[in-house]
């Protein structure tokens, strides 16, 4: 049984977690991201294997309060326009079914921008001066947790536990919160959870930490999920087991761990075997679940078949 790492944590969050960690090495749970109202991914699964995953992916990414609308790309306000709602949309899944809900958010940046400013290449927001005390980018880093937190809240007042993962793929300098290193992500990690824990009580979330950088670890008492997202170059059978052994070492061996992103799902057949234990996969949205074009529809079929995979 694993304890959360808010001592405060209500009482079905913790029982999600330990779910999570009582499952990995016994079964996975099925994942899948969406990031449009209509969730078309999910018609994709359950057209061709009459199953649904049990853990869903919603994305935050239109609540971002800095949305350039005036100097964005009709790609961007596509995506904004698809993903608005989706709060509801997850809230409403989450009240029929006893599914998991998981959100990543991919923040547009609090200050300055153009078009899909949570890349850092579109934006000169410094999340080093986050840090400091007094300056612009904290005040604004600070008014856009509390736009979220709202959001987070309503989860909490329907008792609807929520595995959060922010500041994702913090080992990458593609994002903002990255583009000074996985050290600086990590901080505002930990901003993020001493104000959400113990000033907000957010008490529904469940931590995932989205790095596989030793230095940058915050350290179990922030962190609930270790996880990493992986994009292999092309398909492979594989069970994930040497990512899982470096995300283990880098990280923590006292923490469940997750493929919080993957464009490939693992294969059944050999996880079933080796018993990896990951809680979890999700797929990314869209052509990664959609078409062949990454999975094929007998691994897909295979997946949800097996007794070794958890789904509804």
């Amino acid at each position: 049984m694993q304890k959360t790492s808010n001592p405060n944590a209500c009482a079905s969050a913790k029982r999600l977690l330990n779910y999570l960690s009582e499952t990995a090495g016994k079964a996975i749970i099925t994942g899948q991201h969406t990031q449009t109202k209509p969730m078309e991914e999910i018609d994709y699964i359950r057209d061709n294997t009459g199953k649904e995953p049990l853990l869903r992916g919603f994305e935050l990414l239109a609540y971002s309060p800095n949305i350039n609308y005036d100097d964005a790309s009709q790609e961007c306000l596509t995506e904004v326009y698809e993903n608005r709602e989706t709060i509801e949309t997850a809230l409403d899944w989450a009240r029929k079914t006893n599914g998991i809900v998981t959100l990543t958010f991919h923040w547009f940046s609090p200050l300055g921008g153009y078009d899909k400013s949570f890349y850092s290449k579109n934006t000169d927001f410094d999340a080093e001066k986050v840090l400091i005390e007094n300056t612009h980018e904290r005040a604004a880093f600070y008014h856009d947790m509390d736009v979220i937190a709202h959001e987070l809240r309503k989860f909490q007042k329907e008792d609807i536990p929520v595995l959060w993962r922010p500041f994702h793929e913090a080992e990458g300098d593609w994002f903002w919160w990255g583009a000074k290193g996985p050290v600086i992500a990590s901080k505002l990690y930990c901003m993020m959870y001493e104000y959400y824990t113990n000033i907000l009580h957010l008490d529904n979330l469940i931590w995932v930490w989205n790095c596989p950088v030793k230095e940058a670890y915050p350290g179990d008492e922030y962190v609930d999920i270790v996880s990493v997202d992986i994009y292999l170059t092309g398909y492979e059978k594989t069970d994930y087991h040497i990512q899982y052994e470096q995300l283990i070492k880098e990280t923590s061996p006292n923490k469940t761990a997750a493929l919080a992103e993957v464009g490939y799902i693992p294969d059944i057949n050999i996880l079933e075997q080796s018993h990896i234990p990951w809680a979890y996969y999700m797929t990314w949205s869209k052509e990664f679940c959609i078409g062949e074009q990454y999975n094929s529809l007998d691994n897909l079929k295979s997946m949800y078949d097996s007794g070794y995979s958890l789904c509804m």
